[in-house]
């Protein structure tokens, strides 16, 4: 069991989060949710450790994320929006690196291996640079160092975000897979997201815990719930309104180019000089000829 208790985080006079406090219990995927700048990363980073809380405990089966960092930190695998991956080393070479850092015991290394490839169906890559692998499978790799270790929570950060349709599915399956023994958060800003695959919704607004509900009681009015909880702009909404701002750049953008172009191609143009300006010029030339002849005389 994992029990975050009246955390609070303070940047000088301003506070990213305030008074902060659920419970996770094995079994169950559940959701963060809220607007971008809600305080989710903020929370997730105290929940592993990685920074420090200016109030408040977090606590995973006991051990205190400070007070028994070690311990603690073992039971944790964490996800961010962008895998920690080292795109010059192969699949296999890149997760028996992170069983070191685990503190996986050698001799147990390479079945850990094998068995994090093949729980997030990545074997037939292994041995495939991480710089070569698509978008998809990228996202497999950072899951898969994630679980190693099997450790009781782990916390993902928008995990698929930039993934098409397919591999949302197939990671979504992964996540469930995943969740039907340990404990698994997912933090995103992505209503879909959390209610196709989260059993519980934490969420947050303004640094502040306004919901704590379950998948079941809320249904299909999660939206509804969402944006009357939370100053967030309908989805929709804000996919329209980014649509017409990037379109309104293209047609610029257009215009702009077909202007310089027409003024390229005015500048390349040369006189056209016909027949009958040429022998007038030439008159023009005999004529002023003679004048300046007649006057030096």
């Amino acid at each position: 069991m994992i029990e975050v208790s009246n955390i609070t985080k303070r940047y000088g006079d301003k506070e990213a989060i305030s008074d902060i406090s659920f419970t996770l219990t094995e079994g169950k995927i559940y959701g963060l949710l809220g607007p971008n700048g809600a305080g989710k990363s903020t929370t997730m980073n105290i929940m592993t450790g990685y920074i420090g809380a200016s109030g408040g405990t977090v606590t995973i089966d006991g051990l205190d994320i400070y007070k028994d960092a070690k311990k603690a930190k073992a039971k944790i695998g964490y996800l961010p929006e962008l895998p920690p991956l080292y795109p010059d080393m192969t699949v296999h070479e890149y997760l028996m690196f992170v069983c070191g850092l685990k503190g996986i015991e050698k001799k147990s290394r390479l079945l850990t291996v094998e068995e994090v490839m093949d729980e997030t169906e990545i074997t037939d890559v292994a041995d495939r640079l991480i710089k070569n692998l698509s978008k998809g499978y990228r996202q497999r790799v950072g899951f898969a160092q994630a679980i190693i270790g099997s450790p009781e929570l782990v916390i993902l950060d928008e995990p698929t975000v930039g993934l098409d349709p397919k591999q949302i599915l197939e990671f979504r399956e992964l996540i469930r897979e995943y969740g039907r023994e340990h404990i698994v958060m997912i933090s995103s800003h992505i209503l879909s997201e959390i209610r196709e695959v989260c059993e519980h919704v934490f969420i947050i607004s303004h640094g502040r815990l306004v919901a704590d509900i379950d998948m079941e009681e809320v249904g299909d009015s999660l939206e509804e719930k969402f944006f009357e909880l939370t100053d967030a702009e309908p989805e929709e909404e804000q996919a329209g309104e980014a649509e017409t701002e990037e379109e309104s750049k293209e047609d610029d953008g257009a215009q702009t180019k077909a202007e310089e172009r027409i003024e390229d191609e005015g500048s390349k143009e040369e006189p056209v000089v016909t027949e009958t300006q040429s022998e007038e010029s030439e008159a023009a030339a005999d004529e002023e000829g003679d004048d300046t002849h007649d006057s030096n005389m």
